[in-house]
């Protein structure tokens, strides 16, 4: 392993969507980014669709559901940079479109199983290489929908998708944000979701109304947070969001 002078991150589910976007956006910024993918094959052709002179991304078959998989990527990293300076949770899934009261176990366990378990496993399994790095810095990518708050205003103007898999998973990630956060702040750790706004994605069959580029930027302003920065927050473009 040759001394890695360039902070390192890496960014799940990236091949397409907000987490190629954001991709791009920090290999920019002069970071070498580990595109992470169950799929290796579309790992590289998402870098071939962004790629340009100058910019060091590095596709990746990472399944957050699988953790051998998890650990063959932190291997490799350990072999090649030994170090990792930004963990940027994006993948996720939707789900069943299901109510409460419609919504079966098995639904709940497979959004709960990417959306929660997924970055708590890449977290757990990472965090070696985390501690090794410079900034130490992980983003949990959230959602408005896992507002309590929100939720318990009658004019949210979200209240309709009343989806107990999806808004839940994000409800918790959002709590292991605020309990990473605690855990490792003596560390020097910045741990903070972010709420990257209503983005036209496949998630939503493309019916969001801000572009990948735009909610790329509120997620990697807090992946490229100065020393001073907040940990433990719930953050969007707005500033804070209520959890």
């Amino acid at each position: 392993m040759k001394a890695h002078i360039q902070p390192v991150a890496l960014v799940t589910g990236a091949n397409k969507g907000i987490g190629l976007a954001i991709t791009q956006q920090l290999a920019a910024r002069g970071y070498t980014v580990y595109l992470a993918s169950r799929d290796e094959q579309r790992g590289a052709e998402a870098k071939a669709s962004i790629e340009r002179p100058g910019l060091d991304i590095r596709p990746i078959c990472l399944d957050v559901t699988d953790v051998e998989s998890i650990a063959a990527a932190a291997a490799r990293l350990k072999d090649e940079v030994g170090l990792l300076d930004v963990l940027v949770n994006n993948a996720g899934i939707a789900g069943q479109p299901l109510p409460p009261s419609q919504c079966d176990a098995q639904a709940l366990r497979d959004v709960y199983e990417a959306n929660v378990i997924g970055p708590v496993s890449v977290t757990r399994l990472l965090l070696p290489l985390l501690r090794a790095g410079q900034k130490r810095t992980i983003v949990n990518v959230s959602s408005e929908l896992g507002s309590l708050t929100l939720h318990s205003y009658p004019d949210f103007p979200f209240a309709p998708v009343n989806l107990l898999a999806y808004c839940s998973s994000k409800t918790a990630l959002n709590a292991f944000t605020v309990l990473l956060a605690k855990e490792l702040r003596e560390d020097d750790f910045k741990v903070n979701s972010v709420n990257p706004g209503f983005t036209a994605t496949d998630l939503n069959g493309f019916t969001g109304k801000r572009t990948v580029d735009q909610a790329a930027e509120i997620v990697v302003k807090y992946a490229t947070l100065d020393v001073s920065g907040p940990t433990g927050g719930f953050f969007t473009d707005g500033g804070f969001m209520p959890w």
